[in-house]
């Protein structure tokens, strides 16, 4: 098969659909955000990787599949521009209306375009128990095995130690942002271990290399959760406003989800009581545990 997969961000989201490349045995095109383009560049040499901005090289060639994961207006435009035999995921009707083909309605009923509208979206969302890569292979008539995130070799760096703390989630998700790091640092310092807060870097491959470079990773659901889970890095990740149960854990992973996660799901706006209804202790806990846990064999697959 000839498949072009659109998917442009955010970059985590990209990271988690990479292990998608796996059950293609055909040359793939991915276009995605240009910020992304370093992580899928080189992954396979079936894969041609392009951003948005070189979209329209895309529609040099006729697709067996086309996967459009975006729910956006522009995405599904860009559609209209190609010529394929299938189309798995969102869409512009005659009237331009956002739509989604019938297979892919385990996915985009909990999505901002669902037909269910954005309330009951966030209510199915919240009751779903399964995880992004289990709905979207079966909708694409896969069975999701575990198989691995791709990601490129990082660029070394010299930060390293126990446990790495990604601290920052960013303008869009202010909730993510746990009021206790500081004080999670300075306890597990105080019991002998290295603490290193995650420093902003000029590439996201020193980004993967420092996440890499630690025994632990402790942070809310962002990028850096993916990465440790791409380089078999234990990690510990908190859960305040957004659904623990799509991301896979590959065995590495201890959720800690916060108690008034239901009141605060997916809500983008900032309430303290979200940032500080897990507790220190709670983390500390977890941290130490993974500290002490063996770090799991990384089960090589081609791509």
């Amino acid at each position: 098969m000839n498949v072009l997969i659109l998917k442009l961000g955010a970059t985590g989201d990209v990271v988690r659909t990479t292990p998608l490349l796996r059950k293609f045995d055909g040359p793939v095109t991915w276009i995605t955000a240009q910020k992304n383009v370093i992580f899928l560049k080189g992954l396979s040499d079936r894969l041609r990787c392009l951003s948005w901005e070189e979209r329209q090289q895309g529609s040099d060639t006729k697709y067996d599949l086309v996967i459009n994961l975006e729910d956006d207006a522009p995405s599904a435009q860009f559609l209209k521009t190609l010529k394929f035999d299938q189309l798995f995921g969102a869409y512009a009707d005659e009237h331009d209306a956002l739509k989604y083909t019938a297979d892919a309605r385990g996915w985009f009923d909990l999505s901002l375009i669902s037909s269910y509208g954005r309330r009951e979206a966030d209510r199915l969302k919240l009751l779903n128990r399964r995880t992004y890569q289990d709905l979207i292979f079966e909708a694409l008539d896969f069975k999701f095995s575990g198989e691995r995130y791709l990601l490129p070799p990082p660029v070394a760096t010299e930060l390293s130690g126990d446990v790495a703390i990604s601290a920052a989630a960013g303008p869009v998700w202010p909730m993510k942002n746990w009021a206790y790091f500081d004080i999670l640092k300075r306890e597990l310092e105080s019991s002998g271990y290295k603490v290193n807060v995650l420093p902003v870097r000029s590439s996201l491959l020193e980004h993967l290399c420092d996440v890499r470079n630690h025994r632990c990773l402790v942070g809310g659901d962002s990028l850096p959760m993916h990465l440790a889970l791409g380089t078999n890095t234990n990690c510990v990740s908190l859960f305040t406003c957004t659904s623990p149960w799509e991301i896979h854990d590959y065995g590495l992973q201890e959720k800690i989800i916060s108690p008034l996660l239901e009141e605060f799901f997916y809500k983008r706006d900032f309430d303290p009581r979200a940032t500080t209804s897990i507790t220190v202790e709670q983390v500390l806990r977890e941290v130490v545990k993974k500290l002490g846990a063996r770090k799991p064999a990384l089960p090589m697959a081609p791509a």
